[in-house]
């Protein structure tokens, strides 16, 4: 794949290109020069665009596609196009499907699904056998297999000695364990955010406490163990305290929050839209507040969409009923872009790929293109003909947001929308 990419400002500050407008050669998927400007002899297809930025290419750290057993809710290979057309060149996939991702042979089959794509699929093995929480699965062999991580997607491990026993033995090999921040017991058979607005729509809550309980208790065992662990999803501010307080003492540990909990509060769910129904669920003005706090001390390592289809049949329907989940790949970078600035909103978009063992290039000349092409700029109404998923669960549906992708060139293919 040749392309000539016309007049883009580079928004890498690991590139001695940073902040500079310029022309990048891309032949056969490696940049071979980078200038003010450049001739186009070979007549290569040209990209030229509005307000053009290039950054280092994009990656989430929580994507969920169904495949297999879900192919209803998204398909690997729509998946990896919606994730290339909204920015991402990587996605760490959840384990979330039937059956269960939770041997060396389930990881090799996401990894052939997802060959001669241009975005790199990067498997979540389950941390337990079907994320049962009662036996630990195969870790050592689905790292020997492609998975850079283990997770019970949105299930938490209710028997501490597990949890020790999980960092223990992957330390043995550099693993990293992932744990959902929640206390079942606490959290019972809540929906929403335990406060005066669940009370007020009649839903069972569901309070931070269970959150904050679980984080404490991973903390100490981490602690003890030396082990190395993934809070994913945080969502309160007394959360952002335990993990600042964690990383004074030099723990080995990182987190992430779902970008729809830095725009949302549990006070949109007074009009029952069950798109709003997430796990961790919308918290008040004031955790969202603390999130964003976290993020910009750095005590929050990196953002995820946490995309999550759910077909229709599983959300029209009563609101204690309806499955916990939303889509966001699409929504990501304008929702972001929204409420930081360009240069960290990239930062936060690219931040978890060292965490999750995923090379990282500046964007320089003889390095492999991996690139996601952007205007900052462009204000819009999401709407849900921009859905590019096969689910249309979002929350975004009639939000504003800001900035605009064109595409990705990764794997040496250029993805444009």
């Amino acid at each position: 794949m040749n392309v000539l990419v016309k007049s883009a400002t580079i928004v890498d500050p690991k590139s001695d290109f940073h902040n500079q407008t310029v022309d990048i050669l891309i032949e056969k998927g490696i940049i071979s020069e980078i200038s003010a400007t450049i001739n186009n002899p070979k007549n290569y297809k040209e990209l030229s665009l509005d307000n053009l930025h290039a950054s280092q290419g994009w990656f989430d750290s929580s994507v969920s596609f169904g495949e297999p057993g879900y192919e209803e809710r998204e398909t690997i290979e729509n998946g990896l196009l919606t994730a290339g057309k909204s920015g991402f060149t990587a996605v760490a996939v959840n384990a979330n499907t039937n059956p269960v991702i939770d041997s060396y042979a389930d990881i090799s089959y996401l990894k052939s699904k997802a060959q001669k794509n241009a975005v790199n699929l990067y498997p979540i093995g389950a941390l337990t056998k079907n994320s049962e929480g009662k036996d630990l699965a195969e870790l050592f062999d689905m790292t020997n297999a492609g998975a850079v991580a283990f997770y019970d997607y949105q299930h938490p491990i209710s028997n501490p000695n597990l949890m020790k026993l999980a960092l223990l033995y992957a330390s043995n090999f550099d693993g990293l364990v992932c744990s959902f921040p929640q206390e079942s017991k606490i959290s019972g058979m809540g929906v929403m955010n335990e406060n005066v607005t669940s009370t007020s729509l009649g839903l069972k809550g569901n309070p931070a406490l269970a959150e904050e309980l679980q984080i404490a208790r991973d903390l100490f065992i981490l602690e003890y163990t030396e082990g190395k662990l993934h809070i994913p999803t945080i969502s309160t501010a007394k959360s952002v305290e335990l993990i600042r307080a964690a990383k004074r003492k030099t723990l080995d540990i990182t987190c992430s929050v779902a970008i729809h909990n830095l725009i949302y509060t549990d006070e949109h769910l007074n009009t029952f839209n069950t798109n709003f129904k997430v796990l961790p669920p919308l918290r008040t003005a004031s955790d969202l507040k603390a999130l964003i706090e976290g993020l910009k001390d750095g005590t929050i390592d990196m953002v995820t969409s946490d995309h999550n289809p759910i077909d229709i049949e599983d959300k029209k329907i009563e609101f204690d009923f309806a499955k916990y989940g939303t889509i966001g790949l699409e929504s990501a970078f304008g929702a972001l872009n929204s409420i930081f600035t360009v240069k960290k909103t990239i930062e936060l978009l690219t931040k978890g790929k060292k965490r999750f063992g995923i090379d990282s290039t500046a964007i320089k000349v003889g390095a492999t293109a991996d690139l996601t092409l952007f205007d900052p700029n462009t204000a819009y109404t999401f709407s849900k003909d921009l859905i590019l998923s096969r689910s249309k669960n979002t929350m975004f549906d009639g939000r504003e947001l800001k900035g605009k992708v064109y595409g990705i060139i990764a794997n040496n293919q250029l993805i444009t929308n």
